[in-house]
């Protein structure tokens, strides 16, 4: 089945290897970029995917980039929630600004997003959407205090919510990757990289292609009777 699909994050790294891998496989899809417009329009030459701008912590910004998908595709089928920021420090030091930052691009996109796809969604009584967490949303992270508290909301928001649209049809699934060699952990220092890899029994960071699969895979028919699950796709890390 051809589906139409929206990708809130969509321009880099996790996000641009999920519209990479729709496309392989023949879906419609339409993404959101917000700095990166000329990382955006390449891959929007590449894959021919429509590229629209997005501000993901902004309510009326992601209305309105989903009135431009929706009119685009003529309807929406599945969405996913890629769009996320990192931040790294003590947590007295964190400035209210970069805590409703941080929690915005991570936490408040993914409600904006679901809930402007929903009454589309339930009204057609179908539909999948698929929110990003991380490991440290599981667990927690040191010095990544504003950051696992964000991607712990989204896995609570995925329970949730799934619980709460089921009855009409609709899937909700959160995948967790582990450490995923993209731009967001370009800040780590070799030495915490090659610990993390250490103790992940596949030895090595995954890609944001395996990420992006995985996404995917919760996002089609293939998945059709699994919702509400929080997905790990750390290459076996203990968490």
């Amino acid at each position: 089945m051809r589906m139409r699909c929206l990708v809130l994050g969509g321009s880099r790294g996790i996000g641009a290897a999920l519209v990479r891998r729709l496309r392989l496989d023949n879906h419609k899809v339409f993404f959101s970029y917000n700095q990166s417009e000329e990382a955006a329009r390449a891959l929007e030459k590449e894959t021919g995917a429509c590229a629209e701008y997005c501000d993901a912590s902004d309510s009326g910004s992601v209305r309105r980039f989903y009135a431009a998908a929706k009119s685009a595709l003529a309807g929406i089928d599945a969405a996913a929630a890629v769009a996320g920021a990192a931040h790294f420090g003590l947590l007295q030091d964190v400035t209210d600004e970069t805590w409703r930052r941080v929690l915005a691009v991570n936490l408040d996109s993914a409600f904006y997003l679901a809930r402007v796809c929903l009454p589309d969604m339930i009204s057609e009584k179908s539909g999948s959407i698929v929110f990003v967490s991380s490991m440290w949303g599981q667990v927690g992270a040191s010095c990544e205090a504003v950051y696992s508290a964000a991607k712990a909301g989204v896995i609570g928001l995925t329970k949730a919510l799934a619980k709460e649209v089921g009855p009409s049809g609709i899937r909700v699934n959160c995948v967790c990757p582990g450490l995923i060699d993209t731009g967001m952990n370009a800040h780590l220092e070799s030495s915490v990289i090659s610990s993390i890899c250490e103790d992940t029994p596949l030895g090595r960071m995954g890609t944001a292609d395996e990420t992006a699969k995985a996404i995917g895979f919760l996002l089609c028919e293939q998945s059709s009777f699994i919702t509400g699950q929080v997905l790990g796709v750390n290459g076996g890390l203990v968490i």
